[in-house]
């Protein structure tokens, strides 16, 4: 059984907040799975147009983003590696530098692995209290974020990067579709 077997495959018509939070971010989750499986590194390493944008880079991109929020945000935690090992004043860009070179298998094992760890964390967190309980990071300012704020950041970090992932999808190999096959 896959890791996304036993989660729902949209979310509920009609449930409550933290069931449609969550189903959300699972249809954005395994639809990114989806536009970015299945192909070799020329296809993991393709642009279009004039941007720079790849799957291996933006599979890269969202599994940092997943470790920050759900790690860091949420728990005040180490990201872990690889995210902890970058000097990311010397190399800002490294996710998607490194997300266009390494080996397709590399970058979706990492992505995988990442949002098990994510899932776990919200998990978690759940157990702590609803949404909105505040993640234990705190801004500089004094602020923290919400779980519910966490949700919805992460909705729309996958929303906008399902969309650049269909564009270059369809242009490698034609891909196209709103949701993958059941």
């Amino acid at each position: 059984m896959s890791d996304t077997d036993a989660i729902p495959y949209e979310p509920p018509d009609a449930g409550d907040e933290l069931a449609t939070l969550v189903g959300s971010l699972e249809r954005q989750r395994r639809t990114f799975a989806w536009k970015c499986s299945g192909l070799d590194a020329a296809g993991m390493r393709a642009t279009i147009g004039a941007s720079a944008i790849t799957l291996g880079g933006l599979v890269k991109h969202v599994s940092l983003v997943e470790a920050s929020y759900f790690q860091e945000r949420l728990h005040a935690r180490d990201p872990g590696s690889p995210w902890n090992t970058v000097d990311w004043d010397q190399d800002p860009n490294w996710d998607w530098r490194t997300g266009a070179e390494d080996p397709p298998e590399l970058v979706l094992a990492l992505w995988h692995d990442t949002v098990a760890r994510s899932r776990e964390a919200l998990h978690e967190a759940l157990e702590r209290g609803g949404l909105e309980q505040l993640g234990r990071y705190t801004w500089p300012d004094g602020r923290s974020p919400s779980l519910r704020r966490i949700l919805i950041d992460l909705i729309e970090e996958y929303a906008r990067h399902v969309g650049h992932a269909d564009l270059i999808r369809e242009s490698v190999d034609g891909l196209v579709g709103e949701d993958p096959p059941r």
